[in-house]
């Protein structure tokens, strides 16, 4: 009975550690994907502020009567689109390096599984 039991433990602790692979590289993704997501929402935040401060330029230079408001209101429009393109830039940035990442990443479970697989029959045990 008790070698049974054992049997059936030795089987389930193999079985849950090739689970636990599966899942480190199920997490590996999610995390690579959870990345780019957020290279995207802070691609949409630097948009967002440009697009306020184009915005609060373009309303200080038409609704302004003084001169150094409309200064402002340019200076302001020139910001906005200098923040417009360095957004982008710094999102192409990051994407590349994400990209060059993603590439270096290799899968292991299958590695552990082959090896495994190859000790296992070493010993004349086959799974």
């Amino acid at each position: 009975m008790d070698s049974l039991e054992n049997e059936e433990i030795k089987k389930l602790r193999k079985k849950l550690k090739q689970q636990e692979k599966k899942n480190s590289e199920i997490r590996d993704q999610m995390a690579i994907q959870r990345t780019i997501f957020a290279n995207e929402r802070t691609l949409m935040a630097y948009l967002r502020t440009a697009i306020a401060l184009i915005g609060g330029g373009f309303a200080a230079v038409k609704l302004s009567q003084h001169v150094y408001m409309e200064f402002l209101g340019l200076a302001l429009m020139t910001v906005g689109v200098l923040l417009t393109i360095y957004s982008f830039y710094r999102y192409f940035q990051k994407q590349k390096l994400i990209k060059r990442q993603r590439q270096d990443y290799t899968h292991t479970s299958h590695t552990h599984a082959e090896l495994h697989e190859k000790e296992a029959s070493r010993y004349g045990n086959v799974d």
